[in-house]
């Protein structure tokens, strides 16, 4: 009598094998194999771009274009890629044997361009959490009954006929919406809005009418350390995966830490000296080859890349205002248990200052380091955008490939990244008789 076969089985073996095959043909393909025959003792070069199609130069010569991948002998190389239209990436790559080393370069404009965002005054700008709202006012409207509180949303999921700023309050006798001050809360949804002693918690998904809305002063307090809390908790969380070392520099001698969007990465400015230990983090077998500094200097912004293990300074001036500084919530990770807001309501007060404008400081410094420090991430977690000498730049997050992006006016430092890091937003005005107003830098 014939068994019947276990289809589940058989498609579970003919799975794994499937596997099995293409995990050593992987092993193989970069180690050398199946190009041109057997090439063992080479190193791959996968020379990507973004927008790809540029030119691939190595040591000076013209090898091919992106996306490909070229077979080179261990050493270290001159890089080069080059696109009409955009700035030339180039880097130092180490080229190791039977290993794979990739370029992912991100080619800019060289003349990128310029698109108004807005057409109105703006003023006392705010920016969300989560990077993807602006906040502004504006009262140089076409009528009275449109001047008060603007969003600009930036959201890919926002539908492009939906992106025009959107009036979300209007203006209110005893409010002086151009001096006020705007504390966001943890999901972006809400801000408490400040002004001659008076506090309103703004529901920033409809249109606010300031002067029926009840003061919710006496109960700000308890609001914020709820915010407080639950940025403790996401910033314990995220900050966990970092090892013990790196916590604790950035918990005793540093200042202004900011994730990258990914969470793999940590921008910080060293306050002391101090020396970050070697081999503190997984030992990939090729990682980013480029000259880091673990010995630490006071004043000096570093990235520390978590998954590399790789520590690299920034040339970059951090801000130099006490008054404008983030600093860490969740400094006590040594601790099994998380502290509790019912527990210990006091530990949930580090971000409230004696005053509201301080304490509005402290909330916008510890959301982005636009507020904070002359630095910021850009969006892809590869990338930082500073200024120097009112120019705008992006550089590596190795302190690479330092590019010019934008050397025309811009208001008060004004510079922030579009989520989808195609465009850079500034606060600029051409003229003397033109308002200020917020325009896209035009990246992609």
């Amino acid at each position: 009598m014939k068994r019947k076969i276990n289809t589940r089985v058989l498609y579970t073996f003919l799975s794994a094998l499937v596997v099995i095959v293409g995990s050593i043909v992987a092993i193989r393909f970069a180690q050398g194999y199946f190009r041109h025959g057997l090439q063992q003792g080479t190193g791959l070069l996968a020379a990507n771009s973004f927008p790809p199609g540029a030119e691939i130069y190595v040591d000076g010569k013209l090898v091919s274009a992106t996306d490909n991948t070229i077979y080179l002998e261990p050493n270290t190389y001159q890089v080069e890629i080059r696109r009409d239209g955009f700035t030339p990436w180039q880097k130092k790559l180490r080229i190791e044997n039977e290993l794979v080393t990739q370029t992912n370069a991100q080619l800019f404009k060289q003349a990128p361009g310029l698109t108004p965002l807005t057409f109105i005054d703006v003023k006392n700008i705010s920016t969300s959490p989560d990077g993807e709202k602006i906040l502004f006012y504006t009262a140089s409207a076409s009528s009275q009954t449109r001047d008060g509180l603007f969003l600009l949303d930036m959201n890919s999921n926002v539908l492009r006929s939906q992106r025009d700023a959107r009036q979300v309050s209007d203006e209110a006798p005893g409010i002086d919406l151009n001096t006020a001050t705007f504390i966001w809360s943890p999901d972006n949804s809400q801000v408490i809005l400040t002004s001659n002693n008076r506090d309103l918690l703004l529901d920033l998904n409809k249109k606010n009418i300031l002067s029926i809305m009840p003061d919710v002063g006496f109960e700000k307090k308890q609001l914020l350390s709820e915010w407080e809390n639950q940025l403790y908790i996401r910033e314990r969380q995220f900050l966990a995966k970092f090892p013990e070392e790196v916590l604790k520099i950035v918990n005793t001698a540093a200042q202004n830490v900011y994730l990258s969007p990914d969470k793999t990465k940590l921008m910080y400015t060293a306050t002391a000296s101090a020396i970050l230990a070697e081999n503190i983090g997984p030992a990939l077998p090729s990682r980013n080859s480029q000259p880091e500094s673990r010995t630490l200097q006071p004043g000096k912004v570093y990235v520390y890349d978590r998954e590399e293990d790789r520590n690299f300074m920034i040339d970059v001036n951090p801000a130099a205002s006490e008054s404008a500084r983030k600093i860490l919530l969740a400094d006590d990770l040594t601790n099994r248990d998380a502290k509790k807001l019912d527990a210990s309501p006091s530990a949930f007060q580090r971000l409230q200052a004696s005053s509201s404008a301080q304490t509005a400081r402290n909330f916008s410094s510890y959301y982005s380091s636009v507020y904070s420090t002359g630095a910021q991430w850009f969006p892809d977690s590869k990338h930082i955008i500073y200024t120097n000498q009112n120019r705008i730049f992006v550089m590596e997050y190795d302190n690479t490939n330092k590019t010019p992006i934008y050397s025309g006016p811009f208001s008060n430092n004004f510079v922030y990244p579009w989520p989808d890091g195609s465009r850079l937003v500034i606060l600029t005005t051409f003229s003397a008789t033109t308002p200020p107003n917020l325009y896209a830098v035009e990246l992609k």
